[in-house]
């Protein structure tokens, strides 16, 4: 058996805790060796079942603990009170993970068995931590450097929206065309999320940053549970009169069997009604407006003691009216974005004997996306706000089908322990799509017209890709201290006609005999996608760019073809960490961490002309880096568990992202690409998370975050950058979020109906946050700041039968 992990306090009358992992039914039970134990609680230890399925902890001091056992996908928990001076019995049942877990863990635990740097976000976390759009991406910034930029998606670890991997249940659900986070889950439905920084385990590839993945909960097979919550609307509020409904986002969740201990069902389903002001507009002219759907059935199946599979269903149709509006785009000149969504997803474990699993998954993923315009009046750009209707309209339709098999092998003993996994996918992508860009006028600061782009007529266009992949991944335990992970992933797609090898190897010490001193690190070559836009670039419309003189007259023009640079490569990213976690006592754990990643080969897009003609070219001359040095603590009491992070980061690299106009919303400028700061760079960002358990049954949680300003350029009314990009900053982000909520119970006629009651404030001082600065020096308010959010109050009323 080996045992790694924070050590225990030997102070005091101590007792054992020991006990078997098992699968199966109690009497006809099947062992699981190399099981992975984490005990918590006063202390935190963790261990490994030996051949016999056994663990062992010694010396663990009296208190409440959780013990949590897993192996591959199946898990276990109990929560237990040990006693001074016992001897603690107490098998394991390793299951599909259950919908009622009970979490004492922290709100973020550091994945202390990876040698990857990661974060989880727990059930209770899920529950209890504010969240103002109640979506599981609002909870993503909980995790040190993961930010939300200027454009208000997430950045994971200094990475591009498109960069990183996004995960359910293991399952890819990127958007094919654009490579962008594409599904919407009641967070009901969810149980935890996961975000790796460059994940050293060969599973993890098609990202050249970090991966997020979300596991949903495991219908209960013993009973029925009905939950429902929102169910009142929120006014909408304009100068201090009620002008209509803000938002309704009624939900509710059903789970329970249909056959007991074998199959359980569960279903929620969440409507989506919600404006969201630009404060710097007029009262009634400053909403975006969004309207969707959300469903998510899943059915859960025991078929063996040895076999589990899982069956889900999510639909997400939503339409977002005004996308873009701004301070300098009001509603009439923003786009619409209708979106149609569904993902079917199958998953099925299989134990071969008690210490070997085979994994089958297959997924279906449609994502069909329309932008339309409010109106087909001229788009005019003025320095100061913009007039006319939004100059594109684009149709597209994509498709995705994924296979994966995944073997993880019983162990083997070659100087040491050796667990090794082994994976093969296949993926068959498709993308048809239709643009159209219509005329833009830049209008000048003497409101004459200065430069007229044009466009060729639109433009119709389809293209597929299949992508192979095998993997090799080996966890060999060489000695009780000493845990090495290496792995192997090979990657090919029709698309660049290539291959590309990508080793990864981790490390995992124990520093010390009592365990309470771990060193981690790695160094791994990580392969991204092919967006499917890309293949199809030079498909697209072209341009003209006319400038104009004082009396509209032509001064000079240029057309400007799509071309794509040279044969299409996948890029590519080589990053390493190293990080040193300590148990500095009974209460109290410091990490202290640094990683680095570089990425060649990146996707951008820039201009290149000469007489009277020039090429908009699509190449992989783009790179970028990101460097993060990282202090964590986390300190822990009977009542109150407190996790605090400072980070400081570099996010550099091209800023000519092809997403930017090419991809949901364009720009209608491309300026020549340039390197800079990131557009979400925050380089000193501190966060500060509480869970307390307070007087009366309340539970209060507050969040802290405040960081660097994000940067932005300085440009003149022809849209042309001045001087270096990005170097000036937004005023510093400071906002304190609280929810405080408290179970109840409601009488209905004879029975009692569970309850939580409670709230959250967000940005409870009232800090200035704005997201916009008019940057053209040609305005008159060049330098100032619009748009930041006020005090918001959310009321919470949940109830559950």
């Amino acid at each position: 058996m080996t045992q790694a992990g924070y050590g225990q306090d030997v102070r005091g009358a101590t007792s054992n805790l020991q006990g078997t992992v098992f699968v199966g039914d109690p009497g006809s039970e099947a062992y699981v060796a190399k099981a992975q134990v984490l005990v918590s609680g006063p202390v935190m230890a963790i261990t490994e079942t030996d051949q016999d399925g056994k663990y062992t902890f010694d010396n663990i001091p009296p208190g409440i603990y959780t013990v949590e056992a897993s192996f591959e996908t199946l898990k276990g928990e109990l929560s237990i009170k040990i006693e001074p001076d016992q001897l603690v019995e107490l098998p394991i049942q390793l299951t599909m993970p259950e919908i009622k877990t009970s979490v004492t863990v922290s709100a973020t635990e550091s994945t202390s068995a990876s040698p990857a740097p990661g974060e989880t976000i727990k059930e209770k976390t899920v529950i209890n931590a504010p969240n103002a759009n109640e979506q599981f991406q609002g909870l993503l910034p909980l995790v040190p450097g993961v930010v939300r930029g200027p454009d208000g998606l997430v950045n994971l670890k200094g990475t591009r929206n498109t960069q990183s991997g996004a995960l359910v249940n293991s399952a890819n659900v990127t958007d094919p065309a654009t490579g962008s986070p594409a599904i919407s889950l009641p967070i009901d439905v969810v149980s935890s999320v996961k975000v790796i920084s460059d994940p050293y385990d060969p599973e993890y590839g098609k990202l050249t940053g970090a991966v997020s993945n979300v596991e949903t909960k495991t219908g209960d097979y013993e009973g029925y549970h009905f939950s429902i919550q929102n169910i009142l609307p929120r006014p909408r509020v304009r100068d201090g009169s009620f002008v209509g409904i803000e938002s309704a986002t009624p939900r509710m969740t059903f789970t329970g069997p249909l056959v007991k201990d074998r199959i359980a069902f569960t279903q929620s389903f969440e409507y989506r009604f919600v404006r969201t002001p630009v404060n710097s507009l007029p009262p009634l002219q400053r909403d975006m407006k969004l309207e969707g759907f959300n469903s998510y059935s899943q059915y859960d199946l025991t078929i063996s003691p040895k076999q589990t599979a899982t069956i889900s269903v999510a639909v997400y149709p939503q339409k977002l009216d005004y996308l873009g509006l701004n301070t300098f785009t009001p509603q009439p000149s923003t786009g619409d974005l209708h979106q149609r969504g569904y993902q079917i997803y199958g998953q099925d474990h299989y134990l071969l004997g008690s210490d070997s699993v085979l994994t089958c998954q297959l997924s279906f993923k449609r994502y069909d996306v329309d932008v339309t315009a409010q109106n087909n009046e001229p788009f005019q750009l003025l320095v100061d706000t913009t007039q006319g209707g939004f100059f594109n309209r684009q149709s597209r339709r994509a498709n995705r089908f994924d296979w994966q098999e995944i073997y993880q092998m019983a162990p083997r003993h070659l100087l040491g322990s050796h667990q090794v996994k082994l994976g093969v996918e296949y993926s068959h992508s498709t993308y048809s799509g239709r643009e159209t860009f219509l005329p833009v006028e830049l209008i000048g600061a003497n409101n004459l017209p200065i430069e007229r782009l044009t466009f060729t007529p639109p433009t119709n266009f389809s293209t597929n890709q299949n992508e192979v992949t095998w993997f090799v991944g080996d966890q060999w335990s060489l000695s009780h201290r000493v845990t090495l992970d290496s792995g192997l992933r090979f990657d090919s797609d029709s698309v660049t006609g290539s291959t590309h090898v990508a080793p990864r190897l981790g490390l995992l010490v124990a520093l010390t005999n009592d365990g309470k001193t771990l060193l981690k690190g790695g160094i791994g070559i990580f392969y991204d996608r092919v967006p499917l836009i890309y293949p199809v670039f030079d498909q697209m419309p072209d341009r003209t760019v006319t400038l104009l003189g004082p009396n509209g007259q032509t001064l000079g023009s240029t057309a400007y073809a799509n071309r794509i640079g040279g044969e299409l490569q996948n890029p590519r990213s080589t990053a390493w960490n190293l990080a040193l976690e300590r148990q500095v006592s009974e209460h109290f754990t410091v990490r202290v961490a640094y990683e680095q990643r570089n990425t060649a080969r990146d996707f951008v897009v820039s201009p290149s002309a000469g007489y009277a003609s020039g090429f908009i070219t699509l190449s992989n001359a783009g790179s970028d880096s990101y460097r993060e040095f990282q202090v964590t603590g986390r300190y822990r009491l009977s009542r109150m568990t407190l996790d605090a992070s400072y980070v400081h980061s570099r996010a550099y690299g091209t800023l000519n992202d092809p997403q930017l106009f090419f991809g949901n919303y364009p720009q209608a400028v491309i300026q020549p690409d340039a390197f800079g700061r990131l557009s979400f760079d925050a380089p000193n960002r501190v966060l500060l998370h509480a869970d307390i358990e307070g007087p009366w049954k309340l539970t209060i949680v507050p969040v802290f975050d405040i960081h660097t300003g994000f940067p932005y350029s300085v440009e003149n009314q022809y849209r042309e950058y001045i001087g270096a990009r990005n170097v000036d900053r937004f005023p510093r982000f400071s906002s304190l979020d609280l929810q405080i909520t408290r179970p109840i119970s409601l009488p209905l006629g004879e029975r009692h109906i569970k309850a939580r009651i409670g709230g959250g404030i967000f940005n409870l001082f009232g800090r200035f946050n704005p997201r916009d600065v008019q940057n053209d020096i040609a305005s008159t308010s060049f330098g100032q700041f619009y748009n930041s959010p006020a005090l918001i109050f959310r009321g919470k009323l949940v109830f559950q039968f």
